[in-house]
């Protein structure tokens, strides 16, 4: 008898669990979607870290990727992360490509970073170094953004380059 009077209120517990959960988290889900970046100044020197890489992927027979400005601008908020913190890492990875794939459809995503290279080929040339960092290059992707930021106290930069498939 016991056992069966425990049962109803639980049951009254996950029905109204169940019903207060469907349409006010769709609501604010929909309304708080991210939106798409359009716009993004590119540098000389993100330029050519993204020709250096299309290079490379071409002289390896495989497709050059077309970049988009809103993974570039993911990118400069990772550089920005890293100068403020004074961190080189990839923390909220998962946070970035979870919007990209929201945002944009990606179906896959992956990123390098770099830290305190003058140059694109010095960047790049560590990239292909890097056994990770390679592979990430010679990826399975279509697209591709990139970031280059100096941090104003030292003048060391930070490079995010994030790698996307659509």
């Amino acid at each position: 008898m016991n056992s069966k009077l425990l049962r109803l209120p639980f049951f009254v517990v996950i029905l109204s669990f169940m019903c207060s959960c469907s349409i006010g988290d769709n609501d604010a889900s929909e309304s708080q979607s991210p939106s798409i970046v359009l716009n993004y100044e590119y540098s000389p020197l993100e330029l050519e870290t993204m020709a250096l890489i299309n290079n490379y992927r071409v002289s390896i027979g495989l497709n050059a990727l077309e970049k988009i400005n809103h993974v570039s601008y993911k990118s400069e908020e990772h550089d920005n992360y890293m100068i403020t913190n004074n961190v080189v890492n990839h923390d909220d990875f998962v946070a970035r490509s979870e919007n990209i794939i929201k945002v944009l459809g990606a179906k896959s995503v992956s990123e390098n970073i770099a830290y305190n290279y003058n140059s694109a080929k010095g960047a790049f040339d560590a990239w292909l170094n890097s056994e990770g960092h390679k592979q990430n290059i010679e990826g399975n992707f279509t697209h591709f953004g990139i970031s280059i930021r100096e941090n104003p106290v030292n003048g060391k930069k930070y490079y995010t380059n994030i790698f996307v498939k659509i």
